[in-house]
């Protein structure tokens, strides 16, 4: 049963709050249903009564409460934001208390400025009284455990009014959802270097039940140092003693049970420690004349408050200094430098927790930056194969010491492996290839600066070859062009030119994209045929233009021609390019065969097949055929070529196929040179034969006669 003294407790609730919903024992909302029959009657009007009798005509208020609540779930381990707005009196700012109560027990509390936190919500909650997005009483809930299901009351109270109370206030349910595995998650963690760290990660059954832990995403036991100093509890609970500064991250306990199902959860932590230096070197060399940087190598959590340098035992104050001023990061920046500012400087750091101390001596110099004796010419021009060297010299200004010298490619390619020498300063490279062309420097280094004199290597006659096999695709109003690459190389473009082919001027269009090898020209005329030509380039200027290519743009759908049957046919004089062209040996010769074009074949006249010499890529030979192969008689050995098929309409009109490359072998040399090793192999026999049939003959003599004398 309901006894009174719960009732009255419920009423004093209710009054104080001044909320206009229904409520329940205990402070949560009354559930809507189906009646349950007089004993529900009864409460009410037992409730009814008390409410008038402790709070008289205030019950009005209190049963026209219009707060909706607002249910929420949650997993395990993750957040949710309460959102509670502030209604103040005139939309003017006051000041205000705040309370957010779980089940009747205060959960956080906001009064005079002061946050408060209870029991196991410590360091879980925050405010959002900053966030535009949300009222300003919100609270974000983090690392939700089991433990936080239930309601949840936001209670706003303006102290300095009468009364003191308005509509404020919102009734919250959360409900947590996945906790099978996870009892207690993991919650952020924020400690001084060298105290211990602690994460909850209490599951609901240790001994059926396996935990790992891992830091930023990476397990645990492969952190060497860390590994040893963290120790996991019976529960799955971790435990880092002492912490450093390294620790600072991530960390996540996944639990996983027989049935191979796993839950996870993550809490960041963030170990605080007086700023400190982490190192500063002996000797820091700076360039006389020039600008320089004086850096100080620390490390701070919380953030850097300040940062004190000073010179030979005084304070040095950068804006007391011309020419020295202090970077955000806190490092000397020198605008010019010169022999005042060499000395022994250290720094101190500081933040919110103080300084661990300041850093050792850096002992700075002035040094006077080396400069060229002698310097490489500004470029060099060479041709394939040839050798060039390029002289470079430097000394320092003082005199005392030589520079180191190097040499680099300045687009950050390596030098020729195995075809550069260097000697002193001066570098040669041979057997020069299209490759080696480009910007080198001669790089001069002391301690202070490195200085850097440039040259150019020029190549003689090598510019990129012309595209080939150009070949086309039309709509009424655009033609595509393609093509293959003459020439593969790293940076290439390439530049459209076309024309009605009628017309005396020409216009350009340029290719973006330089992995492309198709452009489509848009904006043209139906039923008209354009002359096109492909130019290639380089960073070192033009190349070769590709031959013309002419292709007519298909006619509109109600297009009707306008100057007799010549414009009736110029509609229809197009061919398509041969298919499938190949060539292959067949008995003693090479047979050329390719398939007929899909478009346009009742307007073929016969196929052209042309055939060039390469590299010179020098026309060797043209035949003229209505068949669809070609036997090659004409072909000299030792060569390689590249062979063509062209399909020739009635206007023609001429369409090319794919080129393919064919490389003649020397059959006929290597027949007589097999003949005459046969010839002279036999040769040799015979006369080896010769010589031992006369050694034997005369050793037949020779015994003949000695057995005469016997």
């Amino acid at each position: 049963m309901i006894n009174m003294q719960q009732l009255l407790s419920t009423a004093t609730a209710v009054r104080c709050s001044g909320r206009r919903s229904a409520v329940g024992v205990g402070g949560a909302p009354l559930r809507h249903g189906p009646a349950s029959g007089g004993r529900v009657a009864h409460v009410a009007l037992l409730l009814a009564a008390v409410l008038i009798a402790v709070c008289g005509f205030g019950w009005t208020e209190g049963y026209l409460d219009d707060r909706q609540p607002v249910y929420l779930e949650a997993k395990i381990g993750s957040y949710v934001i309460l959102d509670c707005p502030v209604d103040f009196p005139q939309d003017e700012p006051i000041p205000y208390v705040l309370h957010w109560n779980k089940d009747n027990k205060p959960v956080f509390t906001l009064y005079d400025g002061v946050l408060n936190a209870y029991e196991t919500f410590i360091g879980r909650v925050t405010l959002l009284n900053n966030d535009i997005l949300y009222g300003k009483a919100s609270l974000n809930l983090t690392s939700i455990r089991e433990s936080d299901n239930g309601w949840y009351e936001c209670k706003v109270i303006f102290p300095n009014r009468v009364p003191n109370k308005r509509n404020n206030g919102t009734w919250f349910h959360i409900s947590v959802l996945g906790g099978t595995l996870l009892r207690i998650p993991p919650v952020n963690q924020t400690v001084l270097e060298g105290d211990p760290a602690f994460f909850h990660c209490v599951v609901q059954n240790p001994e059926t039940m396996f935990v790992e832990w891992y830091k930023d995403n990476v397990s645990l036991l492969e952190y060497y140092d860390l590994a040893h100093r963290s120790m996991m509890g019976p529960d799955g609970s971790l435990t880092i003693n002492p912490t450093q500064m390294s620790d600072l991250g991530f960390f996540t306990c996944e639990v996983r049970n027989s049935a191979n199902d796993t839950q996870s959860a993550s809490a960041y932590l963030n170990v605080q420690y007086k700023a400190k230096v982490v190192y500063a070197p002996k000797e820091v060399y700076i360039p006389f004349g020039e600008s320089a940087v004086l850096n100080c190598h620390f490390r701070s959590n919380p953030p850097l408050k300040n940062l004190r340098w000073e010179k030979d035992g005084f304070l040095f104050d950068p804006y007391n200094v011309q020419g020295v001023f202090y970077n955000r990061n806190g490092s000397l920046q020198f605008d010019k430098v010169d022999d005042s500012h060499a000395g022994r400087y250290s720094c101190t750091p500081y933040n919110d927790l103080g300084t661990d101390g300041p850093s050792p001596i850096i002992n700075v110099i002035v040094q006077r930056p080396p400069f060229f004796t002698i310097k490489p010419k500004l470029v060099y021009v060479t041709k394939m194969g040839g050798t060039v060297q390029m002289h470079c010299d430097a000394r320092d200004r003082d005199g005392y010491h030589i520079p180191q010298i190097t040499w680099i490619k300045k687009d950050g390619s390596l030098l020729p492996y195995g075809r550069f020498s260097v000697n002193g300063g001066n570098i040669t490279i041979e057997d020069i290839v299209e490759s080696d062309r480009g910007i080198y420097g001669c790089q001069a280094t002391n301690e202070a600066a490195t200085v850097t004199a440039d040259a150019e290597i020029m190549i003689e006659n090598v510019s990129p070859r012309a595209p080939y096999n150009l070949t086309g695709n039309s709509t009424d109003t655009s033609i595509t062009i393609r093509w293959a690459p003459g020439y593969i190389r790293q940076y290439l473009e390439y530049i459209i030119w076309y024309r009605l082919a009628e017309a005396p001027e020409w216009r350009t269009l340029k290719v973006n994209d330089k992995h492309v090898l198709e452009a489509t020209i848009t904006n043209l005329q139906p039923a008209r045929e354009y002359e096109f030509m492909v130019l290639c380039q380089d960073n070192y200027g033009d190349g070769m233009f590709s031959k013309a290519f002419r292709y007519f743009t298909k006619p509109t759908e109600f297009e009707q021609p306008e100057n007799g049957l010549q414009d009736a046919l110029l509609q229809f004089s197009q061919i398509g390019s041969p298919r499938n062209f190949y060539v292959r040996k067949e008995q003693d010769n090479f047979v050329a065969r390719w398939e007929p074009p899909e478009l346009g074949l009742d307007q073929l006249r016969y196929y052209i097949l042309r055939w060039w010499i390469e590299p010179q890529h020098k026309l060797h030979g043209s035949a003229e055929t209505s068949e669809t192969h070609y036997i090659l008689e004409q072909l000299d050995e030792d060569e390689m070529y590249t062979i063509q098929v062209f399909a020739l309409s009635t206007t023609n009109y001429t369409s090319g196929s794919n080129e393919y490359e064919l490389y003649v072998y020397p059959y006929r040399r290597v027949k007589v040179m097999t003949v005459s090793g046969v010839l002279i192999l036999l040769f040799c026999l015979a006369v080896i034969s010769t010589l031992l049939y006369m050694k034997r003959k005369r050793i037949r003599q020779l015994r003949e006669a000695e057995n005469m004398k016997i």
